[in-house]
């Protein structure tokens, strides 16, 4: 008779093996979401909003991915012509003990600067971005409820909202602790008032004409108001030590 091979288990067991996986739903302390995350390199995305876990469908190209490209383009040219204004795309952020999120693009001032979020020993961001720009598939997703009342909380200064089956965008300005929605211009712009300079056009982004919107933007950055936040900046840097 064959005798039955019963396998050894490893002697070294991979942390996989021994943490739970995250699940959309669970109530976890922040550093309990960390590990399990840290843990489990299958997950790509999952946030943790008021000790709640949340974990996004796939991003589909039409409802999510072009759009992001875009905004994440409008603002990469905002950052580059604003020394000490900084990019982040899909950055992980600690707010606070309850809430870790993946926005889909951010802007932050250096901390030298003003800005209240700074990279930790671990390379994660943590502490509230000035602007945080986030792709929402509706204005039903938690990106408009939950997770708009955590940056609120938190202390964003402005949240930009872009509704993609409502074919709007809604940037929301802290004021007293509480987002206020901002109100486009008589040009019908939209215009950030911590960045002087990042203006958007709603008309020419829904109707995908990005030659224009970057046109707006780049005549905002040729404008004085631009120019003088750029040497308020400037003056803020603390001189180099001899």
């Amino acid at each position: 008779m064959a005798q039955r091979t019963i396998a050894k288990p490893s002697p070294k067991a991979k942390p996989w093996d021994k943490v739970p996986p995250l699940h959309a739903g669970d109530r976890l302390s922040r550093f309990e979401f960390e590990r399990r995350y840290e843990a489990h390199p299958e997950i790509k995305i999952a946030e943790l909003i008021d000790g709640v876990v949340y974990m996004p469908s796939p991003a589909r190209f039409s409802e999510h991915a072009q759009s992001h490209g875009h905004m994440v383009t409008w603002l990469g040219v905002y950052s580059a012509a604003t020394p000490g204004v900084l990019l982040g795309d899909n950055a992980t952020v600690r707010l606070d003990l309850e809430n870790e999120v993946q926005p889909d693009a951010l802007l932050r001032l250096e901390p030298e600067l003003g800005g209240k979020s700074r990279v930790t020993e671990d390379h994660y961001l943590e502490g509230p971005p000035e602007l945080v720009l986030e792709i929402a598939a509706s204005s039903v997703a938690y990106d408009l409820h939950v997770k708009l009342r955590a940056y609120q909380r938190s202390g964003v200064e402005e949240y930009i909202a872009v509704q993609m089956y409502e074919r709007r965008v809604d940037w929301f300005r802290l004021r007293e602790g509480v987002y206020q929605p901002l109100q486009p211009d008589a040009s019908g712009l939209l215009c950030s008032e911590v960045f002087p300079g990042l203006c958007l056009d709603p008309t020419a982004f829904w109707a995908g004409d990005m030659a224009r919107v970057l046109a707006i933007l780049q005549d905002k950055l040729a404008a004085p108001e631009h120019a003088a936040f750029v040497a308020s900046l400037q003056a803020r840097r603390p001189s180099p030590t001899v």
